[in-house]
């Protein structure tokens, strides 16, 4: 059984010093709110049971001042590590690519971007004065979260917005996974990618 009713929407705050969001799921209902402190040294990412901010979930913090090869460290509650996620900055130039690893620190799950000509024509029309403020209408990315045997697991997909604000999180299989893991990666994925699109 799902531990999400799916499809799960994140919808990013306007108007506030952090880099943060809301993740619901498809009945509306509020599964934890993510917030990033933009001031600290190493990036540092606090997920909340909701936006009152007294429940502590989870924390994401980076290894590495610079987005280099940077890793994020997943823990709970209790600093229990449930995984990694590492970018890869050097594929990142033609297509985003994620690599989520399991406590053991083995890579077994990849989140790639689905069309690598979505990120060339964002990046094109994104310099074009006037213009390229309405690209996040037209050049809208989408992810896949696959397994090393290469079965998709999920699709995250950019919804069409003017400050990409709102993303959709579809799972793809109907097998037993590690959804909390799968889905905490997608959501660190999102800050590093909201930008775009």
């Amino acid at each position: 059984m799902s531990q999400y009713n799916y499809p799960l929407h994140f919808k990013f705050k306007i108007g506030t010093l952090s880099n943060d969001f809301v993740g619901t799921d498809a009945f509306g209902k509020t599964i934890f709110y993510v917030r990033e402190k933009i001031f600290a040294w190493r990036d540092q990412i606090k997920i909340y049971s909701d936006e009152s901010k007294t429940e502590l979930l989870y924390e994401l913090k980076s290894n590495k001042l610079i987005d280099f090869q940077q890793t994020f460290t997943i823990t709970n509650s209790i600093g229990n590590v449930i995984g990694k996620v590492r970018r890869s900055t050097l594929k990142s130039f033609w297509k985003s690519t994620f690599k989520l690893m399991n406590p053991q620190d083995e890579h077994d799950h990849t989140i790639q971007e689905k069309n690598a000509f979505v990120k060339m024509w964002d990046g094109v029309f994104g310099e074009i004065p006037v213009i390229g403020m309405l690209s996040g209408y037209f050049f809208n990315p989408a992810y896949i979260l696959s397994s090393n045997s290469g079965e998709p697991l999920f699709e995250l997909k950019k919804e069409p917005s003017f400050f990409g604000r709102k993303f959709t999180v579809t799972k793809l299989t109907e097998n037993d996974i590690e959804e909390e893991r799968m889905v905490l990666s997608l959501a660190l994925m999102v800050l590093n990618e909201r930008s775009r699109g």
